[in-house]
């Protein structure tokens, strides 16, 4: 039976043309010719110069989608980025949210919400999370019935509290009446390729049924800025060569920190001050060679080169006790578990110490089923570019100490320290961190605390300001343990002084009098100046240890402020928060 045409003669096309548009139109069903309608809408919308075809109904709003994320060191961000990206493509109209920036209550009117979550230390919220994560698991936290969610959850299996705010955030949702979309998925530090299937997964179950007589509103705007995005500088590792390899520690010192700078042949990464750089280290070859002779494959030399540079062979967790029972059937490892004993008996031990204490007959396969990938280490940028062009400079503290009786070691700090040299070609990538920038005002005063190597970042702050010619004032806190013996760059910081690039500097030496004196001393021996150059807008600083330093550290800005002007330790810690909200208390901790 003859098809009646669809196109009219007076279509602007030729007849070949117009017969197989016929031909396409003809056969399509209503859906795909209101798709095809908003399609050349879309086109047009951009520019293309295509006639658009009108859609047979008023198109359709994309459906609203909130991704929530809590990151420490930025994983969890990216991710949520990922899932934006991809929910556009599916019809979504997403919105990325940080916990930092989190209203909870606003919650409730949210249709549906992708949470991804890390976990930091043993079992905390990171840094940024802390406020809002608290506010949802309080009482106050509104109801959430109507709202469909899943949860990503981030961790390190080296942590007895695997995943541990993931889970919380899961059970939280659910308790609170919203419902669950899509199945939570833990994740360890290999997590890009489960990451991406998870992803994909959880949008197809959160896609509502399709609409036979509405087009989807596509947002081109939002494509062209996820373009730009796509365009940024490549996060792919690179090759570099050592070209300066410098202990900053006297060789009394007990203490052992590297500066390392790194020359990239090709130019350097668009990196900031701030940013990070990841390492890609190499396992220690005698541990290597320990673990291939209690397992009796020393002969293996494909193994053992997996061994020095893929695999993941000093972290120890129930999870690698787990796995190796499971590939051993060995009886007493199976005992350590069903016991109970297994989260005690791992503590400050490593994978050397579970092959010793448990013998048994393992083939390469299980070498590479209990063990996991070999992570890099991410280490604060402690240079600017416009001082030092196409290098990156770091400062490395060797990690070095004993448990059990027997000596254990970083594995990058001292590949960096015993193994690398200058000449040395190491595997990097770049990890940015906006989170830790310096204010887009040069003439904006700042205050930077940062002991040992937490003082890296602030040398590339430093580098930067001289560069640019700031006319902000630069206020320094250092700490280490002897004046004489650990005071990093301590040429470079009087030579800043004196360029006044570096306005003040003061030092904690704790070891140097019998009482011990920290960064957060000083701070508090300088309250009424700290407070002063606060309430007169500059931006607030800390790099290093978050278990104790960043803590006692923001106790003590709090306390300053509690007692200069005279506030409740509620209207203090009130004030320091404000601070945090404004970007103006920002911290890269570890």
């Amino acid at each position: 039976m003859a098809r009646h045409a669809i196109l009219p003669r007076t279509a602007p096309f030729g007849d070949t043309e117009r017969a197989s548009l016929d031909a396409v139109l003809g056969a399509a069903t209503p859906i795909q010719r209101a798709w095809l309608a908003g399609f050349l809408a879309g086109l047009d919308a951009g520019g293309a110069p295509q006639v658009a075809a009108v859609p047979a109904a008023p198109p359709k709003a994309a459906e609203p989608l909130t991704i929530l994320f809590a990151s420490e060191s930025g994983n969890s961000e990216k991710l949520a980025g990922d899932v934006a990206k991809l929910a556009r493509k599916n019809g979504f109209k997403p919105k990325v949210v940080d916990f930092f920036d989190l209203d909870v209550a606003s919650l409730a009117k949210e249709k549906r919400v992708v949470a991804i979550a890390a976990t930091w230390g043993e079992g905390e919220p990171p840094a940024r999370a802390t406020r809002a994560y608290g506010e949802l698991m309080g009482d106050g936290a509104p109801r959430l019935d109507g709202v469909e969610f899943a949860v990503l959850s981030l961790g390190d299996t080296s942590y007895a509290e695997f995943c541990a705010i993931g889970k919380a955030l899961d059970a939280r949702f659910e308790a609170l009446g919203a419902k669950r979309a899509h199945e939570r998925a833990d994740l360890d530090l290999d997590f890009d390729k489960p990451a991406a299937d998870w992803i994909k997964n959880t949008l197809k179950a959160l896609t509502p049924p399709p609409s036979a007589d509405n087009v989807v509103a596509v947002d081109f705007a939002a494509r062209a800025v996820e373009d730009d995005e796509d365009a940024e500088p490549s996060r792919e590792p690179r090759v570099v060569e050592v070209v300066d390899h410098v202990n900053l520690n006297s060789s009394r010192s007990d203490k052992e920190t590297i500066h390392l700078a790194l020359e990239f042949e090709d130019g350097a990464p668009a990196y900031e001050p701030g940013d990070s750089l990841e390492i890609y280290p190499e396992n220690d070859p005698a541990l290597v060679d320990e673990i291939l002779a209690a397992t009796g494959l020393s002969g293996d030399a494909a193994l053992r080169q997996a061994l020095l540079a893929e695999r993941d062979i000093t972290t120890l967790s129930a999870t690698t006790v787990e796995r190796f029972v499971k590939a051993t059937g060995h009886a007493d490892a199976q005992k350590l578990i069903e016991s109970g004993e297994a989260k005690a008996w791992i503590e400050g031990r490593h994978l050397i110490d579970l092959i010793q204490s448990f013998p048994a007959k393992l083939t390469p396969e299980h070498l590479n089923t209990i063990t996991r990938p070999l992570p890099p280490r991410a280490y604060s940028i402690a240079s600017s570019r416009r001082e030092v062009g196409d290098e990156v400079h770091l400062a490395i503290a060797a990690v070095r100490y004993e448990t059990h009786g027997r000596a254990r070691s970083g594995v990058t700090s001292t590949h960096i320290a015993d193994r690398v040299k200058n000449g040395a070609k190491l595997r990097v990538k770049l990890k940015p961190n906006r989170h830790f920038r310096l204010p887009q005002d040069p003439a904006t005063d700042i205050i930077m605390v940062g002991p040992g190597t937490g003082v890296a970042p602030f040398r590339a702050f430093v580098q930067e300001r001289r560069a640019v010619e700031a006319p902000g004032r630069s206020w320094l806190f250092f700490g280490d343990r002897h004046f004489t013996h650990d005071f990093l760059y301590q040429l470079e910081w009087q030579e800043a002084l004196e360029d006044g690039s570096l306005t003040q500097i003061d030092v904690a030496f704790s070891r140097d009098q019998p009482e011990k004196i920290y960064v957060q001393d000083r701070i508090a021996h300088h309250a009424k100046e700290v407070v002063a150059w606060l309430e007169g807008g500059a931006s607030f600083y800390v790099c290093g240890d978050a278990n104790r330093m960043a803590k006692d550290v923001r106790n003590a800005v709090v306390k300053a402020y509690q007692d200069v002007k005279s506030l409740s330790p509620a209207d203090a810690e009130a004030a320091v928060a404000s601070l945090e909200r404004a970007h103006r208390y920002q911290q890269d901790v570890y």
